[in-house]
């Protein structure tokens, strides 16, 4: 049966962090939480599960690293052994645990803008960190090697990215990845590589490639980070993994996490396997879904949206509004969006448009009413 992408579905009730942030009148667009309802096939087995009453302390299933070797397989054509892989509740904590087992009390390197969490990582590993501001070139963000390479300091050890990038939506090209590969080579870094959005690529012509398996040369200097949250929309479900082939960088990020990490709940590994395993049209139906979404949006913003590949999260240009806190602005025009300071470049905001098109419609008339209204 075709996913039903254009219920809306009620979520006052559900205590969601999306819908509670702003006031009832406000429609929310902010943080990367879609309002469709996970796929029946996932609720289906969790509902399974449930059918045991005790939810106690679960071991990982094997099934599970089956499952997700299968997926890697299936979408990049690559293979990864068992001993690659940790496993831990999300990909913020890997974030944290990796700037902590290799990079501590030295510079992280990072393009901007940047998903927000990656810009405490360094303080919190009590280090410093280095964000290098991207160019925009033939209408797309892209890394400023230049600047990059300009701004590395001794004692720099990591450059840490989101693949597809959040929030510019970018998804890197083979050429550009193997830019990167050989600056990492060059620079003697380690490589962080969040790639939870790897299966939301809107532009037909483009793919994910995960640069691990793109370029084996740094293979052994890179931890990819992975989890089926986003594109199956389950982010209140905890389950990730990291894919690590160096040994020695493994057992270092195996031990800054001890005592730190809680375990992985039974409903995570159900869902987070039930999810690897999929092989029915969802995904293909949400990308269609977001793609009509995303012209939409066009239609309303122009040219303040550049080139988007990947991801439901569009980063639109406010830089000409008479405005400082772009968040209440917005939220004047019943509008609950993402402030661009949070990632590190106030003149823009982060809009996530995947929702049913009767939300979206509605919250693109208060959008177009917004930019008017401040001089847009």
């Amino acid at each position: 049966m075709p996913f039903d992408f254009d219920e809306v579905i009620d979520r006052s009730h559900s205590q969601s962090t999306k819908w509670l942030k702003f006031a009832p009148d406000v429609l929310p667009f902010w943080v990367a939480d879609m309002d469709f309802a996970a796929p029946q096939f996932l609720l289906d087995a969790l509902r399974e599960r449930l059918e045991h009453p005790i939810l106690g302390y679960t071991d990982r299933p094997p099934s599970l690293v089956e499952s997700l070797q299968r997926w890697l397989e299936h979408h990049y054509a690559w293979s990864v052994p068992e001993e690659w892989i940790v496993w831990v509740p999300g990909v913020v904590p890997m974030l944290n645990l990796a700037a902590r087992s290799v990079a501590p009390e030295s510079s992280l390197l990072m393009p901007t803008p940047v998903y927000h969490p990656f810009l405490a990582l360094a303080a919190n590993a009590g280090g410093s960190d280095i964000r290098v501001p991207m160019a925009v070139s033939d209408g797309q963000w892209r890394m400023d090697f230049d600047a990059m390479a300009e701004a590395v300091q001794p004692d720099t050890r990591m450059l840490m990215i989101c693949n597809p990038q959040n929030p510019t939506g970018r998804c890197y090209t083979s050429n550009e990845l193997a830019e990167l590969a050989r600056f990492i080579d060059k620079h003697d870094l380690y490589l962080v590589t969040d790639e939870i959005h790897c299966n939301i690529v809107l532009d037909p012509d483009q793919t994910h490639l995960p640069i691990a398996a793109q370029h084996p040369e740094i293979a052994a200097r890179t931890i990819s980070l992975y989890s089926p949250t986003k594109v199956y929309n389950i982010p209140g479900i905890s389950c990730a993994a990291a894919i690590i082939p160096d040994p020695t960088l493994r057992q270092n990020f195996l031990r800054a996490r001890a005592g730190l990490q809680p375990g992985i709940g039974p409903l995570g590994f159900v869902a987070c396997e039930r999810a690897f395993n999929d092989r029915s049209s969802y995904i293909d139906e949400l990308m269609a879904y977001l793609r009509a979404n995303l012209a939409e949006l066009k239609s309303v913003v122009g040219e303040r949206l550049l080139a988007h590949d990947a991801t439901y999260l569009a980063w639109i240009d406010v830089a000409d509004l008479d405005t400082e806190d772009t968040q209440s602005h917005f939220a004047s025009h019943g509008l609950g969006i993402s402030p661009g300071a949070q990632f590190g470049e106030p003149s823009h905001i982060r809009f996530n448009f995947g929702c049913p098109r009767e939300t979206l419609l509605a919250g693109l008339q208060r959008l177009g009413h917004a930019l008017a209204d401040a001089g847009g």
